[in-house]
């Protein structure tokens, strides 16, 4: 495949292109670039959000550019700022630890990274070698004054909260990864802009060339809120087929087109043909498709089956999951275990699609009495208080 090969190359999955998109169209027109992600493994699993970046680097490699898979076995050892509250203190995860991570996300990630197209790198291999004198020379580069410019220091230190002196070297040892590889161009989430241009600002100073930077977006969750661990919306890379499919299915509508864009490989022509009508078969297609990558083609089938014949039995049995009658219909249906969005919700009421007791209702603030709910032409719930 030729750099002209993907038309979307610098569209899709991109937020930002630093300094410029233009300048970029034109270096890879003209040559083979060596671009490279970082991810630090301070973690055991990976999510669907994490994805968008492996997708990215894929999107170079397949147009044949040299890209590099970097683990940040040195830099973890200072722990990335970037997403961080409060400062971590002298909590330093050990060796064991990363070999353990690194093991796991590359179990993860082998059904979306062809490693026979990329080159797999550990910054510990230098970072870790650096003298004193190297550091300093490194750190001679970039003012203390632009270190503590980062929104999270800022904010931390206005909150009284410490910011921890090997925080402040995160960027520089990140920064450097730029200089030792030589690359042309880094790709990151949108929260790494900051680091991702103090290593362009060494890669100009130390090695007297430019580097581009591309920002990839940051996903919600299927909640439509920030992704997060502890807020229970987030989609593993080892969950089981079954769960994959059933979260998808309960996503907000307005998240499907994103979805598609950020985490599947179907192409953009089709993505935008999608009829925006039809929420549940969009939900459907997206949910075998993520979750046949994930896992296999006769997984995702059998997901979707198990997913169709609980939501069949839900329908024709309005003793399984009663439903608990809240203050107006909107917020009983709403309540309710669906798998439909609100504004699913919100259509079928207000097209008339909703029954208490054989009595039509309407109206989305209307009081519910009755004992038995029909909603849509099969599902039928009882009624409980």
């Amino acid at each position: 495949m030729t750099n002209t090969d993907n038309p979307h190359l610098l569209t899709r999955r991109v937020a930002s292109i630093l300094p410029t998109k233009a300048g970029l169209e034109k270096l890879i027109a003209g040559k083979k670039i060596r671009l490279y992600q970082g991810f630090d493994p301070t973690f055991k699993d990976l999510h669907l959000g994490h994805t968008i970046g492996f997708r990215k680097l894929m999107d170079f490699a397949r147009a044949g550019h040299e890209v590099i898979f970097l683990f940040g076995t040195g830099t973890v050892l200072a722990g990335d700022p970037s997403k961080r509250e409060k400062g971590r203190g002298n909590k330093i995860i050990t060796q064991a630890q990363i070999d353990e991570n690194i093991r796991g996300w590359k179990q993860q990630v082998s059904k979306i990274v062809d490693f026979d197209l990329v080159t797999i790198r550990q910054n510990g291999d230098w970072l870790t070698k650096l003298t004193l004198r190297d550091i300093i020379k490194i750190g001679s580069n970039i003012s203390a004054t632009q270190l503590f410019k980062r929104e999270s220091f800022t904010r931390r230190i206005k909150a009284g909260d410490p910011v921890w002196y090997h925080e402040t070297m995160y960027p520089l040892l990140q920064g450097y990864d730029s200089v030792v590889m030589d690359v042309d161009l880094e790709i990151g989430g949108t929260d790494q802009e900051f680091n991702m241009l103090i290593g362009r600002e060494l890669q100009k100073k130390m090695n007297n060339r430019d580097k581009f930077v591309l920002t990839t977006p940051m996903i919600n969750g299927t909640d439509g809120k920030k992704m997060s661990k502890s807020a229970g919306n987030c989609i593993f890379l080892t969950e089981s087929p079954e769960d994959i499919y059933r979260k998808i299915m309960a996503m907000h509508d307005n998240m499907i087109t994103t979805y598609y864009e950020l985490l599947t490989d179907l192409k953009m022509e089709e993505i935008q043909a999608l009829d925006s009508d039809k929420p549940i078969e969009n939900k459907k297609r997206l949910a075998f498709e993520i979750t046949k990558e994930l896992h296999s083609e006769s997984a995702a089938s059998s997901a979707a089956k198990h997913y169709d014949s609980i939501v069949s039995a839900k329908a024709v049995d309005p003793s399984l999951a009663p439903i608990t009658i809240l203050n107006t219909l909107f917020e009983t249906l709403k309540n309710a275990d669906l798998d439909l969005s609100n504004s699913e919700i919100k259509r079928v009421i207000q097209q008339g699609g909703v029954e208490v007791d054989g009595n039509k209702l309407t109206d989305l603030d209307a009081p519910v009495q009755g004992s038995e709910i029909k909603f849509g032409k099969n599902t039928r719930r009882k009624l409980i208080k």
